[in-house]
């Protein structure tokens, strides 16, 4: 897993590790082994079972190989917490940063080696609440990256306290009659923040999710994709939301239909007569629009600057 601050390229190496442990060929027509793009010997992960995030994972990878990226041009930068782990999975470039400043980083990352495609992995907790100016500064300036926020609703890593997605209501090892604050709608406040790609998926629905990072990692901006996801361990059992499979059911229950060139990929829902849990929470994409991205405007007005000192050179 890389460590620290150090960025871990995928050369040398690891490059030699990695013809060592691949996979052979799926056959034609059959879904992509994505095993290819994960470190293998950092088996088995730490994920907990019934959490969504390796179907998550899957989604990500799937998108990434159907796109085409050279594995050796895609980054991934990561804070801390459950979700963010997974960078040291994934045989990218890889950069697990310090909490809540991924988007930081990825900015830097992204200015330095404009060629790189980056991808911000980060949690509800490292993203919305010590990293919230960060991700909403990453938006509003329209640096060209894919953010991909895991929301399980509460702390997985640290031990299940209130996140700044806990529904009102909910139980947490810091709310333990309930919580009493309102929950950030992660998708208004990103669009409120300038992003030019918002959307929302469901680890329930992993081939609907796989099409909207797909979308995302193609888009030119910033792009937002909040992930619902869950936490059997922590936010299920306080909750008595029962397994993650359970929990999967219920996202399905409580969200309103995908856009429609994207239902006859969502899954189908083993109990249709069961009402839903809540009023529906959009998803698809609900944002997608255009600006200039803020390292093409940085260079253009570096050059500017550049030209403006020439003739005035003595």
């Amino acid at each position: 897993m890389s460590d620290g601050l150090a960025l871990r390229a995928t050369s040398g190496a690891d490059a030699s590790l990695r013809a060592q442990t691949r996979p052979p060929a799926a056959p034609a027509g059959a879904a992509p082994d994505v095993r290819r793009y994960l470190r293998l010997p950092q088996m088995p992960h730490i994920l907990c079972p019934g959490c969504g995030h390796g179907i998550v994972a899957g989604a990500l990878l799937r998108a990434i190989c159907r796109l085409g990226l050279d594995q050796d041009t895609v980054a991934v930068v990561a804070g801390i917490g459950c979700s963010s782990r997974l960078a040291g999975y994934l045989d990218f470039c890889t950069l697990h940063a310090t909490h809540g400043r991924a988007p930081a980083f990825a900015t830097g990352l992204k200015l330095a080696r404009p060629d790189l495609h980056v991808i911000v992995i980060t949690g509800d907790g490292d993203g919305l609440a010590i990293g919230g100016n960060h991700l909403i500064h990453a938006a509003r300036r329209n640096v060209d990256l894919t953010c991909l926020l895991f929301n399980n609703e509460i702390y997985g890593m640290t031990g299940g306290q209130l996140a700044p997605t806990t529904r009102e209501g909910g139980v947490a090892t810091t709310a333990p009659y309930g919580n009493v604050e309102p929950p950030f709608d992660a998708c208004r406040l990103l669009a409120a923040a300038g992003a030019t790609f918002v959307a929302r998926g469901l680890a329930a629905q992993p081939l609907v999710l796989e099409e909207l990072i797909a979308r995302a990692l193609a888009h030119r901006g910033f792009a937002f994709v909040e992930v619902l996801t869950d936490c059997p361990e922590f936010h299920g059992r306080y909750n008595r939301l029962g397994s993650g499979a359970a929990m999967l059911l219920g996202q399905i229950r409580a969200t309103a239909a995908v856009e429609a060139h994207l239902a006859p990929l969502a899954s189908t829902v083993v109990h249709p007569g069961l009402p839903p849990v809540r009023p529906p929470v959009e998803t698809g994409v609900l944002v997608e629009t255009t600006r200039p991205e803020f390292g093409d405007r940085l260079r253009a007005a570096a050059a500017r600057w550049a030209d403006a000192r020439e003739d005035h050179a003595p």
